[in-house]
């Protein structure tokens, strides 16, 4: 529990503060999500490949804040291309982990973004808040499934991927989920339409239990109890961030077709 509650408080300060310091945790973060990926898919101890591979991914991040997010892209690719160098049972994995974990750090960044944004008179940091609240409905999700799911319990959701999870763990996080997302968005963007926030909070809430069965899945492909044991009594970063990561791409999804790529925070919230 003290683990949790320090990565929590380590990640709400990145988020606040921003730039480098920010990009810096990302960066970190995903590396070491890539890093459990690698030795997960390849079932061996880490190489020089793996290794390389892992590097550009922390300094992807740093590129974005120092160059933009060309370079960060620019590193990605590169990536990717030395990914093909590899055995090949593992290159295909490979380039789905360094392609996935590149864009969620390009969609993280480009939501935090710098810009503060005037509402009723009042300067609001878009890319913070955004981030609240998408931390805000996965964390809710989570809490309400593990809680209702084994308060309730009942038929098994998916028990050839995950055993444990129920439909009244699901409903449970979901409905918990969404509402907190729900009264966030009336507290920090009253004038945009309610419905919009509880459409966008439900998403969310379904895409964060999407990727959890999505990594369950992936980790029953390869035998594989957790991703790592880097977090005392919570598994690997994968374990933790596997909810997070199909959430952020479709906050910046919306965020980037509603106001475009430079307002990605600002397009999700303000309609």
């Amino acid at each position: 529990m003290a683990s949790a509650f320090v990565l929590l408080a380590i990640t709400i300060f990145g988020l606040y503060l921003g730039g480098y310091v920010f990009a810096a945790l990302v960066g970190a973060v995903f590396a070491g999500c890539y890093r459990e990926w690698e030795r997960m898919v390849t079932l061996k101890p880490l190489t020089w490949i793996g290794g390389l591979l892992i590097g550009l991914l922390a300094i992807s991040a740093i590129l974005y804040v120092a160059i933009g997010p060309l370079a960060a892209l620019a590193a990605i690719v590169a990536a990717i291309g030395i990914s093909v160098l590899g055995e090949p049972g593992a290159r295909r994995w490979r380039i789905i982990g360094v392609a996935f974990y590149g864009i969620v750090i390009i969609a993280i960044l480009a939501m935090r973004g710098e810009a503060t944004w005037n509402i009723h008179g009042a300067g609001m940091d878009a890319g913070l808040w955004a981030g609240v609240m998408l931390g805000t409905v996965i964390w809710a999700t989570d809490t309400g499934a593990f809680f209702t799911g084994r308060q309730v319990g009942g038929e098994k959701l998916a028990p050839d991927i995950s055993p444990s999870k129920t439909w009244s763990g699901a409903i449970g996080g979901f409905g918990l989920g969404t509402l907190a997302g729900l009264v966030l968005w009336l507290l920090i963007v009253p004038a945009s339409p309610w419905w919009i926030g509880l459409a966008l909070s439900a998403a969310i809430s379904i895409l964060g239990q999407a990727g959890d069965l999505t990594e369950s899945a992936i980790k029953r492909r390869f035998r594989v109890k957790d991703s790592g044991d880097i977090i005392p009594g919570h598994g690997g970063l994968m374990d933790r961030l596997d909810s997070l990561t199909f959430g952020v791409l479709f906050l910046f999804a919306v965020g980037y077709l509603h106001a475009g790529f430079g307002s990605v925070a600002a397009g999700f919230l303000l309609w």
